[in-house]
């Protein structure tokens, strides 16, 4: 066969296998995959590397507009250059509606930025703020035809916020339209009360965010969603699951058949609350909401993740710098509640797990692959396409150095935020080549793609939306009136 790249004598690790074989790509698609293929016009030897599907980051803030009115340090080059970077061929970013915004101008405007700078390909969720009927009857259903499957709604935020009927909205018109909902869960009162009561005693540092965000208002908002979820028998997805209560539920609720699935990120294996107590600002290098907990937490993060109750390991790279523009919008000044929230984590999402689960012996290299990539791929309607290296497949392939030892400074990164709360690790294992539908991104280190050759990629329904069996936790509403569910 008469192949455009072939990848070859490299050990290749999908979900559910580990394989020696070839890989042949025709196309910008993997064609054949054989013990010896012939070279193609590029051949690219993999000896010694491991051949791993392209990574998904499946929850990345890229060129957004905080509910604070902040705007992001990473637009869709520098935010889809650092991902490559780190070994992630695929994004699904965030299209932020805000309470006045149409839907249909703020997809154009994300699709239209994107399509200029994006070096690898992409997706849109959709955050929705204002669910009122010509966004669910007319807006919503649009954008799911045009393939964006997925949406994202908060708990917590005042500019943010669903109350819990509107949630019921949402979560309802989903599952007619098949559609998989994604839930930031706080409890915005509890978390509201106590920081008001901080404040009023001059307690503003950094520290403090941790404090105002208690674990117990992550959990109860888990807990409210699962059961408003429940009521209307409608899968949902709680992202940045931080605690080990929250974990508990979520595994309570999986055991006893409630359609709830569960993500993770890096800043809560890997930080703590403790981190934030620095002197100064230097603390709101390490906040973010949820806040990272206790040493307890993480542990039970990653027995979360290796025991399937956390199904997809995520960036949520939420990138601001650390001045006026981002975290310090009132200099030194700043309190706990006006800097900007969020963490980077876009490039070193991949290194730090494969480093601390893959070769420590924490976790298989299937294990790494399936939370990396082929679960985000399923969750989110991108699969078969997506996160597989099979015949069919697009050529997403990262090839790893599990040698590679290398230092982590905000310096060698290709993020614009200036820093990084992984300052000083060190890491084990680096992906030194990644291919895009079968082109070179990056190389040595070396980027070789072009600002805006990454392409939109629609989505299909969600696999926990393809079938229409009632959970048997199903409420009694759902079950008396039968609610629609998309076939």
């Amino acid at each position: 066969m008469d192949f455009d790249l072939t990848i070859r004598h490299g050990r290749i690790s999908n979900a559910d296998a580990t394989f020696h074989a070839d890989i042949g790509i025709q196309g910008g698609r993997i064609t054949a995959i054989a013990p010896a293929l012939p070279a193609g016009r590029e051949d690219v030897d993999a000896s010694g590397r491991w051949v791993l599907p392209g990574g998904i980051d499946s929850h990345c803030h890229i060129e957004q507009l905080s509910g604070m009115g902040v705007m992001c340090a990473d637009d869709f080059y520098s935010g889809t250059v650092s991902a490559a970077f780190g070994g992630t061929t695929t994004i699904l970013s965030f299209a932020a509606q805000h309470r006045n915004d149409a839907i249909p101008e703020v997809l154009a405007d994300y699709h239209r930025r994107a399509a200029e700078k994006a070096v690898i390909d992409y997706g849109f969720h959709l955050i929705l703020t204002n669910p009122d009927e010509t966004a669910l009857r007319e807006h919503l259903p649009q954008a799911v035809r045009d393939g964006i499957s997925s949406l994202k709604v908060y708990m917590t935020y005042d500019k943010l916020k669903l109350d819990d009927y509107q949630l019921l909205d949402v979560m309802a018109t989903a599952g007619e339209l098949g559609a998989l909902v994604m839930l930031h869960a706080e409890n915005h009162d509890m978390i509201r009360w106590v920081a008001h009561r901080l404040l009023e005693r001059g307690h503003t540092a950094p520290k403090f965010h941790a404090v105002a965000h208690d674990a117990l208002a992550e959990t109860e908002a888990t807990h409210r969603a699962i059961a408003l979820a429940r009521l209307v028998d409608v899968p949902v997805l709680i992202v940045h699951v931080a605690g080990r209560e929250t974990v508990e539920v979520i595994r309570a609720a999986r055991q006893l058949g409630a359609p709830v699935l569960a993500e993770s990120c890096p800043q809560y294996l890997f930080l703590e609350a403790g981190d934030s107590d620095l002197p100064g600002m230097e603390g709101a290098k390490f906040c973010c909401s949820p806040p990272p907990r206790d040493a307890a937490s993480q542990q039970a993060v990653w027995d979360g993740l290796l025991d399937g109750t956390l199904g997809v390991f995520s960036s949520d790279h939420a990138p601001y710098r650390f001045d006026a523009s981002g975290k310090l919008p009132k200099g030194d000044a700043t309190t706990f509640k006006e800097m900007a929230n969020g963490v980077p984590g876009i490039e070193l999402r991949l290194p730090l797990l494969f480093s601390e689960g893959v070769m420590t012996g924490r976790m298989g290299i299937e294990q790494f692959v399936a939370l990396t990539a082929t679960n985000h791929a399923r969750m989110y309607g991108l699969a078969p396409r997506k996160g597989s290296i099979a015949i069919g497949a697009d050529a997403d392939i990262a090839l790893w150095d599990p040698t590679r030892v290398v230092d982590v400074t905000a310096g060698m990164l290709h993020d614009n935020v200036g820093y990084t709360p992984y300052e000083g690790r060190r890491i084990t294992g680096w992906p030194t080549a990644v291919y895009s539908r079968g082109r070179a991104v990056v190389r040595d280190g070396v980027l070789l793609a072009s600002r805006g050759s990454g392409s939109f990629v629609p989505r299909g329904r969600p696999e926990p939306l393809r079938t229409s069996a009632p959970s048997p936790q199903r409420g009694a509403f759902s079950a008396l009136v039968g609610l629609k569910r998309a076939d």
